[in-house]
This record gives C-alpha cells, structure tokens and sequence, in this order.
C-alpha cells in the first residue's frame, strides 16, 4: 500500500517536473521536417507516461523535432499485447522500428536515444547550416 501511495506521488512530481523542463523543439525548414517525418513513420515508442525512463527519451525525440507515434503500453491493452507478444517483454521504453516488413525493437533509452542521436543528428544539424 504504502508503495502504491509513493509511486503515485513520484509519478506527479515526474510530469510535473517534465512539463515545467520540457525542451524545446527545433524549429526545422518544412523539408527537412517532411524528411524526417517520412523516416519516422515506421517508428513507435511503446512507453508509460510516468515512467522516467520514457520522459528521458520522450525528451530526446523533441529536441531532436521527431515525430515518433507514443503507444501507452501501460493503459491500452493492444499496446501492451503488442509489445508482450512482437517485441518479447513487457518493458519500457522499446522503439519499435519496421523496415523492409521487418521491425526490430530496441529497449533500453540509453539505446534508443544513441540510435536516434546516430541516425538524425546528420540529418537536422545539416539542414540548419
């Protein structure tokens, strides 16, 4: 009980202190934003709202102006049997990424942000120069 009570609680200080810090996203040219769109679409972070983890790379996907569909994984119960039964585990974050009718899933947002970090940094400092 008292556990329930204490996640409850860091659970509004999280978002509270998310939404209070949130980053900015980057103002990207109408191209290049479509670019990144087009190479985002077959990508899906499966996450919890409260989960910091989740707010840590919910953060990276702004500040890099992504625009990566959020499954909640904790209140929809597709998204949860997706994620239990395509990407082998209930945990979160997992980035789910479909290429070539293939898609891999990633967990751990240290991963996941590197991969995101790797993959449109290019793209985005590029653009701005």
């Amino acid at each position: 009980m008292i556990w329930k009570i204490i996640r409850s609680v860091l659970s509004v200080v999280i978002l509270a202190v998310n939404w209070v810090t949130t980053p900015k996203r980057p103002q990207h040219s109408d191209e290049v934003q479509k670019q990144l769109d087009e190479q985002t679409q077959d990508m899906a972070l499966y996450q919890f709202n409260a989960c910091p983890f989740c707010v840590k790379t919910r953060r990276a996907i702004r500040r890099l102006g992504l625009n990566i569909e959020l499954r909640d994984a904790k209140n929809n119960p597709q998204f949860k049997t997706e994620l239990i039964e395509q990407g082998g585990e209930y945990k979160v974050p997992c980035l789910a990424i479909s290429e070539n009718g293939e898609t891999r899933w990633m967990y751990e947002s240290d991963d996941i942000i590197s991969y995101l970090n790797q993959r449109f940094t290019q793209t985005t400092t590029s653009a701005s120069s």
